[in-house]
């Protein structure tokens, strides 16, 4: 089942966020996808936000991996880390084995932009979580386009605009869970 979800701006993207940490465990995968600026990382930081993890959380584009901890004194403290992965350079699950990511799955919510037919062999369970910007969007384009550090634009200067969140519960561990927890859902399929 497929639920969907509208958003206008970057607090409201981050307040959806914030609902799904409350269903969320240690272990548990989330396969972020959309075109560039389409919110993957404004949805990140609401959820590491919930989480209660160290705050700061910017994309991962260029180091690929970047691990937030658990705050002890934070809103959640024995809750898990976050680790953030951006699988954009990577072009197959064997590279996606290289970074390691099998270490911290167990204690840590696993988040990956750009990490359809890349990391869907990390666990038997998953969120695929789909961002579609409403106004002067294009589709997320099957594959990464090529970039480098002096053309990518790490501003999200349209993170107030309406937003589609489509969200794919996979495998037993999401069986049963009602995601209209999450706002105000627009449809299943």
């Amino acid at each position: 089942m497929v639920w969907e979800f509208a958003t206008s701006t970057a607090e409201q993207t981050q307040e959806l966020a914030h609902r799904l940490a409350g269903l969320l465990k240690a272990g548990d995968l989330i396969i972020l996808s959309g075109e560039l600026g389409a919110g993957k990382t404004t949805f990140t930081q609401g959820l590491g936000s919930s989480l209660g993890v160290r705050p700061g959380i910017i994309s991962p584009t260029f180091v690929l991996v970047r691990i937030h901890p658990n705050l002890p004194d934070g809103p959640n403290p024995g809750g898990p880390d976050l680790v953030h992965v951006d699988a954009y350079r990577l072009s197959s699950p064997g590279e996606i084995d290289d970074i390691d990511l099998e270490n911290t799955m167990d204690s840590s919510v696993t988040v990956v932009e750009w990490g359809v037919d890349r990391v869907e062999h990390l666990a038997a369970s998953r969120l695929d979580i789909e961002l579609v910007r409403a106004v002067g969007g294009a589709p997320a384009p099957t594959a990464a386009p090529d970039l480098d550090a002096d053309t990518f634009d790490f501003a999200d200067e349209d993170d107030d605009e309406p937003r589609l969140l489509r969200v794919q519960a996979i495998g037993p561990r999401w069986e049963g869970t009602d995601f209209s927890v999450l706002g105000q859902q627009l449809s299943t399929e």
